[in-house]
């Protein structure tokens, strides 16, 4: 029997693929819908999923008109006002809001991160990102974004900050003695006084301590600057490796980071992997197959072309993808889309629909067929368990927690129950030490 310690991490994020908003039996609109959205934090956590994940972006990507009006993400609702009202309608499952440090300043982010963990009962998460879209410094008044290592550097102050707002008060703080007319014991609370390159911040934050301590840090930075801020700060990392070997060897990396960090036993390394269940493999790859033939080329170039940082519209789309320089977009998300190329021989039409679709770790096929994947993967060290991207919604994760979830927890791969109070518990990591009671 497999033990608890060695069970999956499930986390989940709405429908990325292209193609996942006209597929047969989706709702449009999903992601922007609060029932919606209810229901599938609800169904997560029937599916005992650990922890529910939004990614977000502080503008819409820059791209053609008729390239943006057939893109499902360019509206999606804020996660920091999403996630509170889904706290109130479920229990158990992890809250992960995706909020940039580049755009953001760490006070108010501190601040209502701190009421998230506190109005769930412990079940915040934090995905600390870096801006890669270069649209979101004109919404910010900025006539040019910020450079890919300032915005590492500015990042990990950032981190350095909310961490230490969240120690504003001691767990036993507030002793609201009516009688004594005492309300806080100011022994108890702490004024932070940073003064750094990026920030100077008072503080003490204005809500209590969170009730983990600290939100759930996550991070997916994989350049080695988003690695590295990664093993200083995260304790879990979304990664995007596509084969067993590389993702060993990312798993073997980030722990050793994390190590001569100081941080022992701190990480749990989650790949994000796309799932398209079918009764039996063949009509699981006709699924996936339906579901790319559903994207728009123009829009899959486009989004090639963001991705790469360079603009590829004025090469042969039947043509190989040529050498592509350096730009100011994200690293690691570059490097991943040239490597898939030369690994595959694709074309840049064919490059650009695998991307536009889902381009990275797939699973396809039958329940048990995707259940001895994963067993094998976390058998072998690759990884801790897997951020979940259905093949579209609601009807995806309908069938995940039909007949994965079920496998799993046949094979003792995943909780029957919740056990934990926390979703920091129910990762099993543990409550950070206040840095005061440790001097």
């Amino acid at each position: 029997m497999v033990k608890s310690h060695d069970q999956l991490i499930l986390l989940a994020m709405p429908s990325i693929h292209a193609g996942a908003w006209r597929y047969p039996g989706a709702q449009p609109g999903f992601q922007s819908n609060f029932e919606q959205m209810k229901w599938f934090a609800q169904t997560l956590e029937q599916g005992r999923f650990d922890g529910l994940f939004l990614p977000d972006s502080l503008a819409v990507r820059h791209a053609p008109i008729d390239v943006l009006m057939r893109g499902h993400s360019v509206s999606t609702l804020d996660p920091l006002t999403l996630l509170p009202a889904l706290a109130a309608v479920t229990q158990h499952i992890g809250l992960i809001a995706t909020a940039s440090t580049t755009y953001n300043d760490p006070y108010t982010l501190a601040r209502r991160l701190a009421s998230l963990d506190v109005i769930s009962g412990g079940r915040a998460g934090w995905n600390l990102v870096t801006s890669s879209n270069p649209n979101e410094a004109a919404n910010f008044g900025l006539q040019q974004h910020m450079a890919h290592s300032a915005r590492y550097c500015r990042a990990r102050e950032f981190s350095d900050v909310m961490n230490g707002l969240w120690e504003s008060w001691d767990e036993d703080a507030f002793c609201r003695d009516a009688a004594s007319g005492i309300y806080f014991n100011p022994e108890k609370m702490h004024i932070l006084n940073h003064h750094g390159d990026a920030f100077s911040v008072r503080g003490p934050l204005n809500v209590e301590r969170p009730i983990q301590s600290r939100p759930v840090v996550v991070q997916a930075g994989a350049s080695e600057a988003g690695r590295q801020i990664a093993a200083q700060t995260a304790e879990v990392i979304f990664t995007y490796q596509t084969d067993l070997a590389s993702a060993q060897q990312f798993y073997v990396d980030m722990q050793s980071r994390a190590k001569a960090a100081g941080r022992l036993d701190a990480l749990k390394i989650i790949p994000a992997v796309f799932v398209v269940l079918g009764d039996s493999l063949a009509q699981a790859q006709e699924k996936r197959a339906l579901l790319d033939s559903l994207v728009d080329d123009e829009s899959s170039l486009a989004t090639l072309s963001i991705a790469l940082g360079y603009d590829i519209s004025r090469y042969d789309r039947a043509g190989p993808l040529p050498t592509i320089p350096e730009s100011n977009a994200s690293k690691s998300g570059r490097d991943r889309v040239v490597q898939l190329a030369q690994r595959e021989n694709l074309s840049i039409i064919a490059l650009a629909r695998r991307i536009c679709g889902y381009q990275g770790l797939e699973m396809v096929g039958t329940a048990a067929m995707v259940a001895d994947q994963m067993q094998l993967w976390l058998e072998q060290r690759a990884a801790d368990g897997f951020n979940i991207m259905f093949s579209h919604l609601p009807g995806g994760v309908a069938e995940f927690v039909e007949h994965l979830t079920p496998e799993l927890q046949t094979r003792g791969l995943l909780r029957k129950h919740y056990t934990g109070n926390t979703f920091r518990e129910n990762l099993r990591l543990n409550k950070p030490q206040s840095g005061y009671s440790r001097r």
